[in-house]
């Protein structure tokens, strides 16, 4: 048994990634300093003022940027692409507010194929998702590969955000569409 801890907590350190499945690096999450310090030293930005929550997750941290003043809140998935080489990014500007359990995608599955399972049949190319400064992300939205948000731009509680969201204007629903311009 102790062999194994130990195998898990160096797969902890030293994975790209974040979690509660990740017991050994997650504990830091819980005090400000210890969880900056981890956080600058696993994404590929972290800036002033940004949290990452406890149990929250975060897959292929390296790829993944957050600006100043972001806080990414529990339940929420930042699923950057893991293959090495390849798009797949996911970049938060500053000042960007976000509710619990949002989840970012930058690659969906391929299911085309009737000859095989869908398990067995990869992924589409990565797309890069970019949330732009100052918007807000009501809690439990997903956002799909190659959607940007634009700035000051809000989406509802709930939406499903498959296509990019002009500055300054307000989405909801499933797929999220336009409600109004600010």
């Amino acid at each position: 048994m102790i062999k194994q801890l130990y195998k898990k907590r160096l797969f902890d350190l030293k994975e790209d990634r974040l979690g509660p499945d990740c017991p050994f690096t997650h504990w830091r999450l819980y005090t400000k300093g210890a969880m900056f310090k981890l956080c600058k030293a696993k994404f590929r930005g972290f800036g002033s003022g940004s949290e990452f929550r406890p149990g929250a997750y975060a897959i292929t941290c390296s790829k993944i940027s957050l600006g100043k003043n972001v806080v990414i809140r529990p339940q929420s998935m930042l699923f950057a692409d893991p293959r090495p080489g390849k798009n797949g990014s996911i970049i938060i500007e500053n000042d960007v507010m976000l509710g619990a359990g949002i989840h970012i995608y930058v690659a969906n599955h391929i299911y085309d194929r009737n000859e095989s399972n869908i398990i067995e049949q990869g992924h589409h190319e990565a797309k890069t998702v970019h949330l732009k400064e100052g918007c807000w992300i009501g809690a439990n939205v997903t956002i799909l590969p190659g959607v940007t948000i634009g700035n000051n731009a809000v989406v509802g509680a709930g939406s499903i955000v498959t296509k990019s969201v002009p500055d300054r204007t307000v989405y909801a629903g499933n797929p999220a569409k336009l409600i109004k311009k600010i």
